[in-house]
C-alpha cells in the first residue's frame, strides 16, 4: 500500500489520470493497463479544470477492481457542501477508496458550467480536518460516528513558487489540519527541490510532480501563467535546441538526480502515457 511503502521509505511513483467525459471507464482502463503493475497508485482527478467528468471516486472503485491498482482519489470543496463532502468520504471507504488528495477545486465560472455555483464551504484546509475527524469517528461537528474511516490524507504543495517561505508555512498549516502527504505541482530541477525541503522541514512524504513539455512555447506558457511552476532557462535552452525529444532526456535525467533525495515522483502525462512509461523506465 502507499501509506506503508512511503513509512518504509520505499520509493514510490504516481501518476494523475483524467476521468472520461461520459459513463463508460473502458478508455481509461486501457489507457493504463499497461502500466498497472509499474505505478504505485494513480490519482483519480475531480472534473479538473471544473469540467465535467466522470465521478472520481466511481472511477477509483473500479480501476482498484479491475486492474487491482491503488488509487488517489481528489476530492474538492467546490462542488458539495459540508454534509455532501461528509457522505462522499463515507462511501468512497466504504467502496475501499483509502487514499485522499485534498483540493480547493477551480471555480466553476473557469470550466465548462459557468451557471453552475461553487460551494466552498470549506477549503482544502478544512477538507483535510473534516477526513481527520472522520478517521478519529467523528463527524465535522465533533458527534460520534458508527464507525471510524482510516483515510490517508494528501494534499498538493508548490515548490516552484517564488516565495517558498509562504508555501512553507501553508504546508505547516495544512499538516496541522490532518494531512500526511503532499503531492507537489511538477519541478524542473533539483535546486528547486532543495530549496523547497530545506523551508518546508518536515518529515511528512513529498512525492515531486514531473510533467513532460512538447515545446519551449509551452514551457513559456506555463512560466508566465501558471503559479508555483517554474522551467529554468536549462531547460527553455534543450527544449528550444532540441524539442520535446530533448525535454524527455532532460527530465529523465533530473528523475535520477531525484531519487535519492525525494519519496517518489508524480507524473502527469496529459495523456501521453507512453512519456509516463520512458520516465518510468529509468527508474
Amino acid at each position: 500500500m502507499l501509506q506503508e511503502k512511503l513509512a518504509r521509505k520505499e520509493f514510490v511513483v504516481t501518476m494523475e489520470v483524467d476521468p472520461p467525459r461520459g459513463a463508460d471507464p473502458w478508455p481509461v482502463f486501457t489507457a493504463i493497463h499497461d502500466l498497472a503493475d509499474q505505478l504505485t497508485a494513480v490519482n483519480i482527478a475531480d472534473s479538473p479544470t471544473a469540467k465535467l467528468r466522470m465521478s472520481p471516486i466511481a472511477l477509483a472503485s473500479l480501476v482498484q477492481d479491475r486492474l487491482r491498482l491503488e488509487t488517489i482519489f481528489h476530492l474538492t470543496c467546490r462542488d458539495r457542501n459540508l454534509l455532501g463532502l461528509q457522505a462522499e468520504l463515507l462511501g468512497a471507504y466504504a467502496l475501499g477508496v483509502r487514499n485522499i488528495l485534498t483540493l480547493t477545486g477551480d471555480d466553476p465560472k473557469l470550466g465548462d458550467h459557468p451557471e453552475a455555483s461553487g460551494i466552498f464551504d470549506v477549503d482544502s484546509k478544512g477538507l483535510a480536518q473534516m477526513a481527520a475527524r472522520l478517521n478519529q469517528g467523528q463527524d465535522y461537528y465533533g458527534r460520534a460516528l458508527d464507525n471510524a474511516t482510516d483515510f490517508f490524507i494528501g494534499a498538493v504543495a508548490n515548490p516552484g513558487t517564488e516565495d517558498v517561505s509562504r508555501e512553507a508555512a501553508r504546508v505547516q498549516e495544512k499538516i496541522a489540519h490532518g494531512v500526511q502527504f503532499f503531492q507537489t505541482q511538477p519541478v524542473y530541477s533539483l535546486e528547486q527541490v532543495e530549496r523547497f525541503s530545506i523551508a518546508a522541514n518536515t518529515d511528512v512524504p513529498f512525492i515531486y510532480g514531473i510533467m513532460p513539455l512538447k515545446s519551449v512555447k509551452q514551457a513559456q506558457y506555463l512560466n508566465a501563467h501558471v503559479p508555483g511552476v517554474h522551467v529554468p532557462g536549462e531547460m527553455m535552452y534543450i527544449l528550444e535546441k532540441d524539442g520535446a525529444a530533448g525535454g524527455m532526456e532532460y527530465l529523465c535525467n533530473l528523475v535520477q538526480q531525484l531519487r535519492p533525495h525525494v519519496a517518489g515522483i508524480h507524473i502527469f502525462p496529459m495523456r501521453q502515457y507512453h512519456l509516463a512509461e520512458q520516465l518510468i523506465e529509468v527508474l
